[in-house]
């Protein structure tokens, strides 16, 4: 059942002709929701919906969980405030925390939880409350960095940044910590930090939050009161393994059509450059997706698309707007044929290897140019 279409831009005020679009699987979402979250029955599991949830519709997303997420979680306030003006008024996780002290103040009027991980961000909070003469009231979080040497208070701190913080925030405080390596099964990384983190947690009993999608899947002894679950609810695997405890269904499918077909003879090139050229009597279609559209320009030949029932190859270079692929061995090609650039037949695992990248890069970068349509079934 078709639920709803999302378009971006100028794209809203017409039916669109070109066939390019990204179909949202609203019913894999929520299934891949409940199969990883019963993995670890004794957390709460956090959807983590930034980058507009992936690239696949914040909004939309976030109104598919809200009867089974406890929370969601995005990067920054502006991407919580789009959730708010949208309706959304489950408790929202600010994962980077306060850029600025205005940040503290939306915050505390909106009852965003947020991540504390310097001490400038504990400061603008003490202050505020000074000034308002109140106690933020929203859950705190405390990063802690345990090796990923990004974000997060250093464990020789914590002691200081607590002696900060009100009773009544003491109470709700959340100590959390972040992997560098949770993907790799046998890298003793992980295990180093979980350690660690317990050490550091043993001396204040606070709620803990150590496990992304990877470390849910991965690393039971990660699991917390909190696990912050993102790349594996779209469906896209954490882990470079297909060998998952569960299975995980692909929530979006980027599809395009044939746009043009045309024969070369050997030695004939297509597209710019000359980068490929034919050795054997060939059949190139042009599919109306380029790098306007999302899918890398760096796209080797080689890379494979699905039509008809099969994979075939890109050839020669992705162009903005158009990308071609060597069909000569598909049957009855046509203007107007369905190609899948990913999704249901055709991992974007498999895809990104080809492109030297990585699923979390082609599932967020695709563009807003590409409409989205939303389906339960």
């Amino acid at each position: 059942m078709l639920l709803t279409s999302e378009l971006s831009v100028n794209y809203t005020s017409r039916k669109t002709s070109r066939k390019t679009n990204a179909i949202i699987n609203l019913s894999a979402l929520v299934s891949n929701y409940k199969h990883i979250a019963k993995l670890a029955p004794q957390s709460k599991t956090i959807a983590v919906i930034k980058a507009n949830a992936y690239g696949h519709g914040a909004i939309k997303v976030a109104e598919a969980l809200s009867q089974h997420a406890p929370a969601l979680a995005v990067a920054f306030i502006d991407e919580a405030l789009i959730l708010r003006d949208a309706g959304i008024n489950l408790p929202i996780l600010i994962l980077e925390g306060a850029l600025d002290p205005e940040d503290v103040a939306i915050a505390l009027k909106q009852n965003f939880w947020l991540m504390l991980h310097n001490t400038e961000q504990v400061d603008w909070l003490v202050n505020l409350s000074k000034k308002q003469a109140l106690s933020y009231s929203g859950k705190l979080w405390l990063k802690v960095d345990t090796g990923m040497n990004r974000l997060g208070i250093m464990p020789n701190d914590v002691d200081s940044i607590l002696a900060k913080l009100s009773n009544i925030q003491l109470q709700s405080l959340v100590l959390c910590t972040h992997f560098s390596n949770a993907n790799e099964l046998n890298n003793p990384k992980t295990l180093a930090q979980i350690k660690q983190f317990e050490s550091i947690n043993k001396n204040y009993l606070c709620k803990k939050s150590l496990a992304n999608s990877a470390g849910i899947i991965n690393w039971p002894e990660s699991h917390g009161d909190y696990n912050r679950l993102g790349l594996a609810l779209y469906g896209a695997s954490p882990v470079p393994t297909i060998n998952l405890p569960i299975k995980l269904d692909p929530v979006m499918t980027l599809q395009s059509t044939v746009i043009a077909l045309r024969k070369l003879t050997v030695g004939e090139s297509v597209g710019y450059g000359e980068l490929w050229q034919a050795k054997r009597p060939s059949l190139i279609a042009t599919i109306a997706i380029g790098y306007a559209d999302g899918y890398p320009r760096n796209a080797k030949a080689g890379t494979p698309v699905f039509i008809k029932g099969r994979l075939v190859p890109i050839v020669g270079r992705v162009s903005m707007d158009m990308t071609t692929i060597d069909v000569t061995d598909i049957e009855q090609v046509k203007l107007g044929d369905l190609v899948e650039l990913w999704g249901d037949n055709l991992s974007v695992e498999v895809v990104a290897k080809h492109m030297g990248s990585i699923n979390y890069e082609l599932l967020t970068r695709v563009s807003a140019r590409v409409p989205k349509q939303y389906i339960s079934r």
